[in-house]
């Protein structure tokens, strides 16, 4: 089973975020920063993907919201989870990326995992827990 951690983070707390959930899927979990992914996507069976909140709560736009759709068609049937930090509003773009994840056939766990501002010691513990329970799924 090959698996990935796949994240875009302009602060460094979705970063921590992915750091935490890849301890959590284990030692054999690639853990990838979106400029730095060269692989083949369908290479992967589970795949956490993780963006914070930008903007109007959306995507990241320059890197990670291009990558995204780029592969989008490719993770249908696939096992993925979603995660990131926010700093304001309610989550909204989790619940969008999510919507827009289950009307593309992808096998989505859980409603994703948000955490505002930088992931404290109970916010990390939620991460590798996070990353326990998708590598059950």
């Amino acid at each position: 089973m090959k698996n990935a951690v796949i994240y875009w983070s302009g602060t460094g707390n979705t970063s921590v975020m992915a750091k935490e959930i890849a301890q959590g899927m284990g030692t054999d979990t690639e853990l990838i920063s979106v400029d730095a992914f060269n692989g083949n996507i369908s290479e992967y069976d589970k795949i956490a993907f993780g963006c914070p909140s930008m903007g109007d709560e959306v995507l990241e736009e320059g890197e990670f919201e291009p990558f995204f759709s780029s592969i989008e068609s490719s993770l249908k049937g696939k096992k993925v989870a979603l995660f990131g930090s926010y700093g304001w509003g309610d989550g909204q773009w989790m619940r969008d990326w999510c919507a827009r994840c289950e009307k593309a056939g992808i096998n989505l766990f859980d409603e994703g995992l948000i955490l505002c501002g930088f992931p404290d010691a109970d916010g990390k513990a939620r991460c590798i827990k996070f990353g326990q329970d998708f590598l059950a799924y």
